[in-house]
């Protein structure tokens, strides 16, 4: 089931969401109804809160990245082919190489997209949607988008990386969409 993007302005996405165990009611529904909800918005990652669920758990599918990549590109990412997987629980143990920039977008912010600024690669502990347990490190645009949706879980947006100056130039546009005064493809709630 496609579920609804929780929009800008609505108080689950700022805030730092809790660890589940494997008895959480409805997981395996949810994790299938984000992939869902994910692709029917042309998105590469989704996070709990972003479907208004207060739980440390994203999605991420970096692999349609580069299907979609043109071949100039290609060389500019480490990480082909990319990674597709589930992450329940996650915390960086620890970010690595330089910082480098890339325009971002987020479901939850439509219409905006912005330069962010990131770290090269993140070492995760989490366990994945069998409470199989990892620690992995992961690079180049797969660690962008996990770093991004791990700012979802930690009720931070890509908003947050951006100067103060550009964030004040943005204020109109993002009061409008927690109005609900944005056109978009894909399904999405308002804060009231």
């Amino acid at each position: 089931m496609i579920l609804p993007i929780v929009a800008y302005g609505s108080p689950v996405l700022r805030k730092v969401c809790d660890d589940i165990n494997n008895d959480y009611p409805g997981l395996e529904k949810l994790i299938t109804d984000m992939w869902e909800t994910m692709y029917a918005s042309n998105g590469v990652g989704i996070a709990a809160p972003q479907v208004n669920k207060n739980i440390r758990l994203f999605v991420i599918d970096s692999e349609q990245i580069f299907k979609n990549m043109d071949e100039d590109d290609e060389d500019d990412y480490p990480d082909e082919p990319g990674f597709k997987g589930v992450f329940i629980n996650a915390h960086i143990a620890e970010q690595n190489g330089n910082e480098w920039l890339y325009t971002e977008g987020c479901l939850s912010i439509p219409k905006i997209r912005e330069d962010v600024s990131r770290k090269e690669s993140v070492t995760l502990s989490y366990v994945d949607e069998n409470f199989v347990h990892h620690t992995k490190t992961f690079n180049g645009i797969t660690a962008r988008v996990i770093l991004h949706e791990y700012d979802h879980i930690e009720g931070k947006l890509f908003i947050d990386h951006i100067k103060p100056l550009k964030r004040t130039l943005l204020k109109r546009k993002l009061d409008d969409i927690s109005r609900g005064k944005v056109q978009v493809d894909y399904r999405m709630v308002f804060p009231k």
